[in-house]
């Protein structure tokens, strides 16, 4: 393999980053999942308020091979954190050196900015990540259930109207 060159990604990587997301999606058994559109990732990462960052891996002879993906988060306790939304290498990449290499810019990353802590989840079946973390020296937390709503979840939560009126006028 070719030398890698690890940088910040931009807006012209988006195509290939949101491939990487889809290959993603299906070696997580979740293809339909993905509704993320490229439209959506240019304005919340190079629009007026960008909300993330990333970091690509490439080779000036396959184009970039792994994305590390992440946003600024805040943790009451502990303050300023990072959190590694996702760590994707092309399966035909892996186990050369990139991850590593794209978890090293985001660990980097949250030192400039002065992170106090840096997250991210990994799924339980996935031994190879999981290994990978256990390899690093990093805390995986089986103390901790992951909480979400899906976009029809958050429509049909019913608020208080006083609450969301308020939140509404402050927008």
């Amino acid at each position: 393999m070719s030398t890698i060159t690890i940088r910040r990604g931009t807006e012209a990587d988006l195509p290939r980053v949101h491939a990487l997301i889809v290959e993603l999606a299906v070696y997580e058994r979740a293809p339909d999942e993905v509704t993320n559109t490229l439209a959506d990732m240019q304005r919340d990462g190079f629009g007026p308020e960008p909300i993330f960052g990333f970091f690509v891996a490439e080779t000036p002879t396959q184009g970039i091979l792994g994305i590390a993906l992440f946003y600024t988060a805040y943790s009451t306790w502990k303050g300023r954190m990072l959190y590694l939304e996702d760590l994707v290498v092309t399966e035909a990449a892996r186990g050369t050196g990139i991850g590593r290499k794209l978890f090293d810019a985001v660990v980097a990353e949250a030192r400039r900015t002065h992170a106090y802590r840096l997250k991210w989840q990994v799924l339980e079946w996935n031994e190879p990540a999981i290994g990978f973390y256990k390899r690093i020296g990093a805390n995986l937390d089986p103390e901790w259930f992951n909480g979400n709503m899906t976009a029809d979840q958050l429509q049909a939560y019913a608020c208080d109207p006083a609450v969301e009126a308020a939140v509404g006028h402050n927008a």
